[in-house]
């Protein structure tokens, strides 16, 4: 930066990242009027509208416009195999690209968080901050929130292949679950989603549509942050290129990185925040050695077992022909209902790939659709699809620069069934999974098992196809960790503050210290809601 680089002006707060945290914060922190906010997102408006679809997310799943499309380093454990992480750049972020699903995970995931350290993060802390954010379908109660931003609704409809797989689970020994985010977890049913009427509730959406006419607010769309500026070790604004132009921000009050699990490690690191003979031998300047950052990464992956059935009641049946595809627009169009209005997962189970485990450890995404690859051609024929995902595992891997150019994508190694305990948990919930598959309950429906198939039962084969078919479920987080100061591994404080620095806070996923048990989005909306009062509490009187 030079004395010419043009400032946009001098804000009490700059955020930098319109996604799932992202938009909370800008909705919570100019709701007074008190408080002049900036908003940089890399991305442009969440215009294109597959994204207010929610069955579009298969359309934007590899759509370059909205999406970062990362790829991960060769996994050694899944046979040198990148895998795709594709993560949202656009207004409303990954929330505006994601598969729907709502679910926060389980009461002991927070607290242990506590349990490590971090004071106001145990459940009883963080239920309120779910319970604000939600406008619950089914009305509020002890769990669950009415009126919030956030709109949390049922399926639109069930349907028989769904009503036999929650069926054979119960069967099999599960209890039916009416409310995953609920007293309880374990068990199987139907998905809750974040729309309404059959629309996606984005973030974008649900809270920064809201806030966007507010006078106190700016945000600044294809504005991507180069680096963090700082004067000796506090924070003073960002840098940021726009549409060609480098241009710059000033904070008089706080930065506030929410760029994501791995954005922001990147962001830190390109802006002199990490490990010190990395940043060295990248020429990048140092402003504080802090060797986690980039670190501890942890992700879901998923393992699908591939279904035909003996009915055309599948969406592979509807998408194969011209006449499919207008009968299901139309039903969406008139009714809101239908194919074009599902989560990615209908119908759900938690289970535990051990009978000895206290808490379920496998969460199970159920899909009324089947093809190699998500994003992809749907098979030719009738077919439907259940993976099993472990849902704490113990691979860890890393996010780390290459290099001092900020539009360079990171090196990503996810490491993933690196820990022997995630290639047993994989192999063991595969095999409980097709148990269900196998009960009497859902038998009118199945014709044969196409992946991994009947053949492969012992857990050399079964590992095998773990190696050559699993993939992301999207979730990366931890890569900034939250702890005291007193714990090796952390990066930023309770209170969300980055050590070793001033006037620098991360709110996003990569704070997690450790992964929760099911689909983030919901958790990181709760994160950004209760670093909204942590950082309105902090801030000077007026």
């Amino acid at each position: 930066m030079t004395e010419q680089t043009p400032s946009i002006g001098s804000y009490d707060y700059i955020i930098i990242g319109a996604g799932s945290a992202g938009c909370v914060l800008a909705n919570r922190l100019t709701a007074s009027g008190r408080h002049k906010v900036l908003l940089l997102e890399a991305g442009g408006r969440d215009s294109n509208p597959w994204i207010h679809v929610p069955i579009g997310y298969s359309r934007l799943f590899k759509d370059k416009n909205v999406n970062w499309m990362y790829q991960t380093e060769p996994e050694p454990e899944l046979g040198g195999r990148q895998i795709f992480q594709p993560r949202g750049k656009v207004l409303g972020g990954s929330s505006s690209i994601n598969g729907l699903v709502y679910i926060r995970g389980q009461k002991q995931d927070y607290d242990l968080w506590r349990q490590l350290g971090n004071t106001g993060w145990s459940y009883d802390d963080v239920l309120p901050y779910f319970r604000r954010a939600e406008d619950q379908q089914n009305g509020a109660g002890d769990y669950h929130g009415a009126g919030g931003p956030l709109a949390v609704s049922n399926q639109t409809e069930p349907h028989p292949l769904c009503d036999a797989f929650i069926a054979a689970g119960v069967e099999s020994g599960l209890p039916y679950n009416p409310d995953f985010n609920g007293q309880s977890q374990e068990g199987i049913g139907y998905f809750q989603t974040t729309s309404r009427n059959g629309r996606r509730c984005s973030t974008a959406r649900g809270y920064l549509k809201p806030a966007g006419k507010r006078a106190n607010l700016r945000i600044e769309t294809r504005a991507h942050a180069t680096r963090i500026l700082f004067d000796g070790k506090t924070a003073t604004g960002v840098e940021f290129s726009q549409r060609g132009t480098v241009k710059r921000a000033e904070a008089c009050g706080e930065v506030i990185l929410s760029g994501g699990a791995i954005n922001s490690p990147q962001l830190l690191e390109l802006s002199g925040i990490g490990q010190s003979e990395l940043l060295q031998s990248l020429d990048i300047p140092v402003i504080c050695h802090a060797p986690m950052v980039g670190e501890n990464l942890q992700d879901h992956i998923q393992v699908r077992m591939v279904l035909r059935c003996t009915q055309p009641i599948t969406w592979n049946d509807q998408a194969r022909s011209l006449f499919g595809r207008m009968k299901m627009g139309l039903r969406y169009a008139l009714l809101r209902k239908g194919a074009l209005t599902v989560s990615a997962g209908y119908a759900a189970a938690f289970f535990r790939s051990r009978d000895e485990l206290e808490l379920p450890d496998i969460q199970v995404h159920f899909l009324l659709f089947s093809g190699d690859k998500m994003g992809e051609a749907l098979h030719p024929f009738s077919g439907f699809s259940a993976s099993v995902c472990q849902l704490r595992p113990e691979s860890r891997g890393s996010i780390h620069v290459t290099g001092s150019d900020p539009f360079a994508a990171p090196e990503i190694r996810a490491n993933y069934l690196s820990a022997a305990l995630d290639r047993q948990a994989n192999v063991e919930g595969l095999r409980k999974l097709r148990a269900i598959l196998n009960a009497d309950a859902l038998a009118p429906f199945l014709e044969a098992e196409v992946y991994p198939g009947n053949d492969v039962t012992d857990d050399e084969g079964l590992l095998a196809y773990c190696r050559n078919a699993a993939s992301t479920v999207y979730h990366p987080t931890s890569t900034c960790a939250m702890g005291p100061e007193t714990d090796a591994d952390a990066v930023v404080a309770p209170d969300l503050r980055v050590h070793g620095v001033d006037r620098l806070r991360v709110v996003d996923g990569s704070i997690m210290p450790r992964l929760i048990s099911g689909n983030t989005n919901a958790p990181i909306i709760m994160i950004g809601e209760k670093a909204s009062d942590m950082i309105l509490q902090a801030a000077p009187s007026t």
